[in-house]
C-alpha cells in the first residue's frame, strides 16, 4: 500500500501551527511535533495569564493609591470607606492615575471623604 501523505489539508493544518510557532528558538519554530507541543502550552498560558494580568493590575493601583494616601495622612482602608461614605465613585484604575499625574486632585478627593487623620 502506498504511503499518504493527506495532501494540503494536512500541510494547511501544519502550516498553521508553525506560523504560530513563529519567533520561537531553535526546533519549536521549525519542527512541527515539537512545535505543536509549544503552541499548545503558550495558548494554556496566554489563557491563564489574560486573567492574571487582571489581578495584577489591580494589586498595582491599590499600592499605588495606597501610598498616595499615606502622603495625604490617610491609609487606603480609610480613603475607600470614605469614598464609598461620601459616593464617590472613582475606580482605582482612575484613581491611581489621578494619584500619579495630579497629585492636588487627589489630595482634594482625600479630604472630600474627611478621613485626613492630624
Amino acid at each position: 500500500m502506498p504511503r499518504v501523505t493527506r495532501g494540503f489539508k494536512a500541510r494547511r493544518r501544519r502550516n498553521k501551527i508553525l506560523k504560530q510557532a513563529r519567533g520561537y528558538r531553535g526546533g519549536k519554530s521549525r519542527l512541527f511535533r515539537t512545535a505543536t507541543e509549544a503552541v499548545d502550552r503558550a495558548l494554556c498560558y496566554s489563557y491563564r495569564d489574560r486573567r492574571t494580568k487582571k489581578r495584577n493590575f489591580r494589586r498595582l493601583w491599590i499600592v499605588r493609591i495606597g501610598a498616595a494616601a499615606k502622603n495625604n495622612g490617610t491609609n487606603y482602608s480609610r480613603l475607600i470607606n470614605g469614598m464609598k461614605k461620601a459616593n464617590i465613585e472613582l475606580d482605582r484604575k482612575v484613581l491611581s492615575n489621578l494619584a500619579i499625574v495630579d497629585p492636588h486632585a487627589f489630595s482634594e478627593v482625600v479630604k472630600t471623604t474627611g478621613v485626613v487623620s492630624a
